[in-house]
Order: C-alpha cells, then sequence, then structure tokens
C-alpha cells in the first residue's frame, strides 16, 4: 500500500453569478471558497446579490469551478451539497473524488468509507500486500515455494472479478474498493 499522504489540492472554489445581470448583459459575480459551512456559502451568495447592479436580483448560478479533483459541479448544485462535498475532498482527497466520479450522486460519506481499502501502486501490489498481511506469503515461503513462482496478476484477476474493484487515479496510483 502506497504510504503518503492524501492529496492535498487547492481549495475547491465555485464561481457564482448573478443571473438578473447576466440576462441583461452585465457580469456580477464572485468566487467562493468551498470549505465552509452551507450557511456561510448561502451568505456569500446572497452578499453577492445585494452588490448586484440590476435591481432586486435573487436568482444565481454556478458559471464556473475549480479545485474539485475532478469532480463536475453543476449550475444549481446546492450548497449544502457543495459544502459535504468540499468537507469529503478535505477529508480523503483524490480517493473520494475517484469514488464520486464513479458512483456519482449516489456516493456518500458512508458508502465510501465502507467500500475503500487503500491506495496502491497497482491491482497487484494490493493482493501481495493481502497476502503478506494474512502471513500466506511467509506460510509459503517457509514451505519451500519462493514468491516468485506465485502469478500475481492471474491472483489480481480472480480477485477483482467479483470482490473488489479499482479506480486508476495516475500512474501507479490505484484506488481499491470492496464490491
Amino acid at each position: 500500500m502506497i504510504d503518503h499522504a492524501l492529496n492535498k489540492q487547492q481549495t475547491p472554489r465555485i464561481y457564482v453569478a448573478c443571473l438578473a445581470a447576466y440576462n441583461n448583459g452585465k457580469l456580477h459575480g464572485t468566487w467562493i471558497d468551498c470549505d465552509q459551512d452551507a450557511e456561510d456559502i448561502w451568505a456569500e451568495i446572497e452578499q453577492m446579490l445585494k452588490t448586484s447592479p440590476e435591481p432586486d436580483a435573487e436568482e444565481w448560478a454556478i458559471h464556473d469551478y475549480e479545485g474539485w479533483q475532478g469532480i463536475s459541479i453543476d449550475e444549481s448544485t446546492h450548497p449544502e451539497k457543495i459544502a459535504e462535498l468540499a468537507e469529503l475532498l478535505e477529508k480523503y482527497g483524490t480517493a473520494f473524488a475517484k469514488y464520486y466520479e464513479y458512483h456519482s450522486d449516489y456516493a456518500s460519506a458512508e458508502d465510501f468509507q465502507e467500500h475503500y481499502v487503500g491506495e496502491y501502486e497497482s491491482e497487484e501490489d494490493f493482493v501481495y500486500a493481502q497476502w503478506e498481511e494474512s502471513g500466506q506469503l511467509k506460510q509459503l515461503e517457509d514451505s519451500g515455494i519462493p514468491e516468485s513462482y506465485i502469478n500475481w496478476k492471474a491472483i489480481a484477476r480472480d480477485w477483482f472479478i467479483d470482490s473488489y474493484y479499482s479506480i486508476e487515479a495516475g500512474y501507479q496510483e490505484v484506488h481499491v474498493f470492496r464490491c
């Protein structure tokens, strides 16, 4: 298993625009850091609407976003969902981002925690680590069977048919999940 801190990217942000201004050919909006409570995000949206060049501005939309590690943000994503996703990214990093991409809106913190096994260089690396942790590798070697006789690729293929799945995040960066 890869032993390093979770990937810490830039703070997830959204650009929220005033639709009254936008519909009248004016650009008015603000970038909002999403590593805060939903109430604070709402307050920043309300402040942006109050300073709109259009009177009685009430409607807004997310027109841009950055720092979400591959998670797509819709123009009408609710601030509660935004705050929740940002918190999960802060806590779990790229692993949660990949899980969310794979499972879409059905991904939850509970599901992620229940299914996430860890980050490895490959599926074969995961299998090797499991055998090593369980003592099976030592038992084989004690029986006179060298590790070089083991076909890690074949074992990984069998394990990943129905017990596990992996999501590749980069070169030698695979996140493993239980089915």
